[in-house]
């Protein structure tokens, strides 16, 4: 049930917001003249894909988790962007490709190995990864691997329709305020 939802929110989300998003691209082009993000990011069962998002640092940063990253990084498009959470936007691809869910952990960097092998303990990759999830919504994010996994699990094991719009409608409404920079 919950992939068919996933399904028609990506492909109307999409649709509808289509002249959105373009209008979007054309603003991050001239923010930082490649407006696309797109990185390999471990998904279900440890599988790779490649997600894709608006970019909201300057080009040449380095592929780090974001917690690793410095705020001089951020572009001030990208930094409304952060804020206001339409940096995700284009994660309806991967959620319509059947890569992600709406709903789901995070998906982290082949790098990140503490976080890595916390959510294999837990067994938190035996489902698809999501755009948010109750990690997102409570601010808790990747520097904290071990709480980051403990609270997927959670999240996991009381997965239901209920909760997953009730993720959904808490992330909307501006709860969690995303992923943590380093300030300098």
């Amino acid at each position: 049930m919950i992939r068919l939802l996933d399904f028609l929110f990506a492909l109307f989300g999409l649709i509808f917001a289509f002249p959105f998003l373009v209008i979007l691209f054309l603003i991050g082009l001239f923010d930082t003249g490649s407006p696309i993000f797109v990185q390999e990011r471990v998904g279900r069962n440890k599988k790779s894909f490649t997600l894709v998002k608006f970019r909201t640092m300057k080009v040449d940063t380095a592929s780090v988790a974001s917690h690793l990253a410095s705020t001089a990084s951020i572009t001030p498009f990208g930094g409304f962007l952060r804020k206001t959470k339409l940096d995700e936007l284009p994660q309806l691809w991967n959620v319509l490709k059947g890569e992600m869910s709406l709903v789901g952990p995070r998906p982290g960097l082949f790098n990140q190995e503490e976080l890595t092998q916390a959510r294999d303990a837990k067994k938190v990759f035996d489902v698809r990864p999501g755009i948010t999830g109750l990690s997102q919504v409570n601010e808790i994010d990747m520097s904290t691997p071990e709480l980051l996994a403990t609270t997927d699990k959670e999240m996991i094991d009381t997965m239901s329709l209920s909760n997953y719009f009730k993720y959904i409608i808490m992330t909307v409404a501006g709860k969690g305020s995303g992923d943590r920079v380093k300030k300098l």
